[in-house]
């Protein structure tokens, strides 16, 4: 059984029944009880599942999709952080610029904030969030927001058919994807389904597809594949990503990029407020403030 495979079993049995023991779980899957740990581990991560004593629930706190995108944006910090400078030497004043949910697009963010007048292109909350209104009227920034609507996952995305026709109207110069996994076989993937349609409508919205993954998504498989290799126009890696991998990559994509990770990479990972304009929610112009969050 794939790991995928497996994953998704668990958590199909902890929204079954509104939670489910290690025990019952080992013994459906046919695994070891610390197999099953670990996986719960990973679930809980992604603000799918909260874990408890001796298993876990379904009946997430509403802070656990927060714990769990925190968690995350600490795994590979370094190697995002260098991805995201790479990255961001792509974008130029004045472009408009999609950005997908996920930690690796939130990084990104916090590089663009310096870039006046984009227009961020967004389904993620905590990405737009680092472009919301400045506190001194006199920051130059120009900067807009454009939330599509949709349902809200734990990690606070926007993803679902709403969504999509939201995104099925715009223009974006460049769009940048962050993904739960990337395979030579299942191409780059997630463990939502409604995430993966609307991250296809983000890239079809883009004139270029620009995907941002740290070395410790190669080979993890999610639920549902979101696009094939050969559909990216660029892919922004570091150089932890083995060297067969790459040589995989490069005949695959249409540009690999493999950034090298330096020592002077920082470590605050708390994500700094930032400024921004006008926040657009479906039809209607939202003007955002900063003390209202």
């Amino acid at each position: 059984m794939l790991v995928a495979e497996r994953r998704s079993r668990i958590l199909a049995a902890v929204r079954r029944g509104g939670a489910a023991t290690i025990v019952d779980l080992a013994a459906e899957l046919g695994v070891s009880a610390m197999t099953v740990r670990r996986d719960l581990d990973v679930l809980a991560d992604d603000g799918l599942i909260e874990k408890v004593r001796g298993g876990a629930t379904s009946g997430l706190a509403p802070e656990a999709g927060r714990r769990g995108f925190e968690a995350r944006t600490r795994r590979n910090l370094a190697e995002k952080r260098a991805i995201a400078r790479r990255a961001a030497e792509l974008v130029e004043p004045g472009m408009a610029v999609g950005l997908s949910g996920g930690t690796s697009a939130w990084v990104l963010a916090q590089e663009l904030r310096s870039v006046p007048e984009l227009t961020i292109v967004t389904n993620s909350l905590p990405v737009a969030e680092q472009f919301r209104r400045p506190d001194r009227a006199d920051e130059p920034y120009t900067q807009s927001v454009v939330l599509t609507g949709g349902v809200r996952t734990p990690s606070d995305a926007l993803v679902g058919p709403v969504a999509v026709r939201a995104l099925e109207h715009l223009h974006c110069d460049l769009v940048f994807l962050g993904v739960h996994g990337v395979d030579l076989q299942a191409g780059l993937t997630t463990t939502n389904l409604l995430e993966a349609e609307t991250d296809r409508a983000l890239v079809a919205a883009g004139r270029e597809a620009v995907v941002l993954a740290d070395h410790g998504k190669w080979g993890v498989v999610g639920l549902t594949t979101i696009l094939d290799l050969h559909e990216i126009d660029r892919f922004i890696t570091d150089d932890g990503l083995a060297p067969e991998a790459q040589a995989a990559l490069r005949e695959q994509v249409g540009e690999l990029w493999v950034v090298p990770v330096g020592d002077d990479a920082g470590t605050d990972d708390s994500g700094a407020d930032g400024p921004g304009a006008e926040v657009l929610l479906g039809a209607s112009v939202i003007e955002t403030d900063a003390d209202a969050r």
